[in-house]
C-alpha cells in the first residue's frame, strides 16, 4: 500500500462520481472529457488554487491544513467514513511511520465475560482485519458455516471471497462483499503498517478477482449498524438487525450483536437456533492469544 498513490486514486475516484449538476456548477460546453468534476472545478468549490489541488491529487500532501482538507471533503461531498479515510491517507503520507499498537488478537477476560453474558442474541468479537476472535454460544451457532469447527481467529473476508458456501450463507452476498472490502480499505488507510493486514489484502487480491475489482473502487465504510440477511443450514432464512460496539480500551476491536424484530419469523428462528445450539452442546468460544502469523 502506497499512501501517495492511494491519495491520488482516492481523490480521482471521488471526483469522477460527481457531476457538475450535483455540485451546483454549470456544465459549459456540449462535450466534457471527464464524466465527473474537473480538477479546476474541485479547486473552485474547495476555495483553493488549481495548482494546489493538482499537487495534492498527485500525492504531494505536505502542508495540507485541516481547513484545506475539509474544503476538499465538502467539494467532493465525502461522507464521514470518506473524510476520515482522506485524513488517514494524508497523515500517513506526511509523517514518519509511528509505532502503533497493532490491531489486537487478544481477548481480555472481562470482554469475554460480557460476550458470554449476552445470552438472548448472537454476538461476536472482531478486530479491524475482520478476524472473528470470540463468540457467545448463539453467535457460534449462527456462524457455524463460517467457523466450521476451526480454531479462532477465523477471518471473515477469507470466508466471503474464498468459500463457495458464502454466497449461500449471505443472501445479499454482493452487498456483504462490497462492505467487507470497504471496511478493509478504511482499515488499511488507518493502519497501513499492519503487516498482517497487508498480507491479508495481498492474499485476497491474488486469489480473488471479485476482491480485486472492488478494491480498485477505493470505497470505504463505517460498519456500525444495519440489517443482514442470512440463510442458516439449520433454521433457514434470517433477517437480523446488527449493532457494533467499539471497545475503547482495545483499539480496532468491536462487539457485533444481532437481534430480530419481536414476533417476527426471524425471532422464532433465533429461538430454534438457541435450542439447536443447546442440544449440540455448543458454548462460547475460548479467547485467543496475541500471536504472529
Amino acid at each position: 500500500m502506497d499512501p501517495t498513490n492511494d491519495i491520488r486514486e482516492f481523490l480521482v475516484s471521488r471526483r469522477a462520481r460527481i457531476t457538475p449538476d450535483q455540485a451546483g456548477l454549470p456544465a459549459y460546453g456540449a462535450r466534457r472529457r471527464v464524466t465527473g468534476l474537473r480538477r479546476e472545478e474541485v479547486a473552485l468549490l474547495a476555495g483553493i488554487s488549481v495548482e494546489y489541488y493538482t499537487r495534492l491529487e498527485r500525492g504531494s500532501a505536505t502542508g495540507a491544513s485541516s481547513d484545506v482538507l475539509e474544503g476538499i471533503a465538502r467539494a467532493l461531498q465525502l461522507d464521514e467514513a470518506e473524510r476520515a479515510h482522506l485524513l488517514d491517507l494524508v497523515r500517513t503520507a506526511t509523517s514518519r511511520p509511528a509505532r502503533r499498537r497493532p490491531t489486537q488478537d487478544r481477548v481480555r477476560p472481562t470482554v469475554r465475560r460480557v460476550l458470554e453474558g449476552i445470552t438472548s442474541y448472537p454476538a461476536y468479537l472482531r478486530n479491524g482485519r475482520l478476524d472473528l476472535l470470540a463468540t457467545n454460544a448463539l453467535g457460534a451457532a449462527l456462524y457455524a458455516p463460517v467457523l466450521d469447527d476451526r480454531p479462532l481467529p477465523v477471518n471473515m473476508a477469507q470466508f466471503i471471497f474464498f468459500d463457495r458456501r458464502a454466497s449461500e450463507f449471505f443472501i445479499d452476498w454482493d452487498d456483504v462483499a462490497n462492505d467487507t472490502v470497504a471496511i478493509l480499505r478504511g482499515q488499511a488507510g488507518h493502519d497501513p503498517f499492519d503487516r498482517r493486514l497487508t498480507d491479508l489484502i495481498g492474499e485476497l487480491s491474488t486469489r480473488s478477482e471479485e476482491f480485486r475489482v472492488r478494491w480498485a473502487n477505493h470505497n470505504v465504510k463505517f460498519h456500525r449498524s444495519g440489517i443482514k440477511r442470512m440463510h442458516h443450514p439449520v433454521v433457514g432464512d434470517l433477517t437480523l438487525d446488527y449493532e457494533a460496539f467499539e471497545l475503547g480500551a482495545d483499539p480496532g476491536q468491536r462487539i457485533n450483536v444481532y437481534s430480530a424484530e419481536p414476533g417476527s419469523p426471524s425471532a422464532a428462528s433465533l429461538l430454534l437456533l438457541a435450542s439447536w445450539s443447546a442440544s449440540n452442546g455448543s458454548g462460547a468460544t475460548e479467547d485467543v492469544v496475541n500471536h504472529e502469523r
